[in-house]
């Protein structure tokens, strides 16, 4: 469990952050990136404000307050259940006091949950109860945002569901090279990407639009990125330069490619608070072994 204590400022908000992280069934190996619960206080009614780093598609219930989030061009507020595409832009998001639980899929998560293709919902996030392709989750907010329920009736809940709705897919095999090579390997070109991968550049591209959300270069650039961002995160103090992925030709790419994935150059972002991220990432690292849901591997 990882607690987080707000920054003494004037304006900043007081507010504490724990997060606890449970591991799916082995029946679902490779399919989510973790169970989650996370419970943020703040203080005298107050909202933190952040943004979380492009990752997997996900669905999260609220119990207690309600985000007011946003990806790019598309945003919810006010709903308990909040879902999202993969992303390649921040979610930007505020928050008040709340309990929420999150589940992360991986791509062959979302190719055995999730019956459309990822790159119709890349950089969104919706109102889960309300969009036909996340509906069939919205039963699980009677249980995820009660506050009677105990944590094991959640995680239960949680394992029922998807243990019924899980539907094998006949390209498994082929989003397990796929993934697998983009969290190990450090590719410069796709064609190395697909003969890592040991099948044609256009299967590449159409098995990464429609289990990945993005082309295979922008897969990869994602990839880069969220390696240097998550090497700065968890080592607060250190500079962009000592952060930056051995890849980056130099200090003005790295710099062009943070602000196309996080919307602001790499000096506004660090001089920001992020009440939430900073405190979940240092869990995750600790507890699950990987700091960002990118780099996890299809596998434990």
């Amino acid at each position: 469990m990882q607690k987080g204590q707000g920054k003494d400022t004037g304006s900043a908000p007081d507010y504490k952050v724990r997060s606890n992280f449970h591991a799916p069934p082995s029946e679902f190996d490779g399919c989510f990136t973790t169970f989650y619960h996370l419970t943020l206080d703040v203080k005298n009614g107050g909202i933190v404000h952040d943004y979380l780093q492009p990752e997997w598609g996900n669905i999260r219930f609220f119990c207690g307050g309600c985000p007011s989030a946003r990806i790019g061009t598309s945003q919810v507020t006010g709903a308990r259940f909040n879902a999202t595409g993969p992303s390649s832009l921040p979610a930007e998001f505020e928050l008040g006091t709340s309990e929420m639980w999150g589940i992360g899929f991986l791509p062959l998560g979302w190719a055995r949950f999730v019956d459309v293709d990822a790159h119709t919902l890349a950089n969104t996030v919706c109102d889960g109860a309300k969009h036909p392709d996340f509906k069939k989750f919205a039963s699980l907010e009677d249980v995820l945002c009660d506050p009677e329920a105990t944590r094991d009736e959640q995680f239960d809940a949680i394992v029922t569901l998807m243990g019924r709705l899980m539907r094998h897919n006949r390209d498994e095999p082929k989003i397990l090279r796929v993934h697998t090579a983009l969290v190990d390997g450090e590719f410069l070109a796709v064609s190395d990407l697909a003969e890592a991968c040991g099948m044609s550049i256009r299967t590449l591209e159409r098995v990464c639009r429609r289990y990945f959300g993005f082309t295979p270069k922008r897969l990869m650039r994602r990839q880069r990125f969220t390696r240097s961002l998550t090497t700065f995160m968890l080592h607060q103090g250190s500079r962009w330069t000592e952060a930056m992925d051995g890849e980056y030709h130099d200090q003005a790419q790295f710099t062009r490619e943070f602000k196309e994935f996080m919307s602001m150059n790499p000096s506004e972002y660090s001089a920001l608070d992020h009440p939430i991220l900073s405190s979940f990432m240092e869990a995750r690292a600790r507890v699950w072994g990987s700091a960002a849901q990118a780099l996890d591997k299809p596998s434990r």
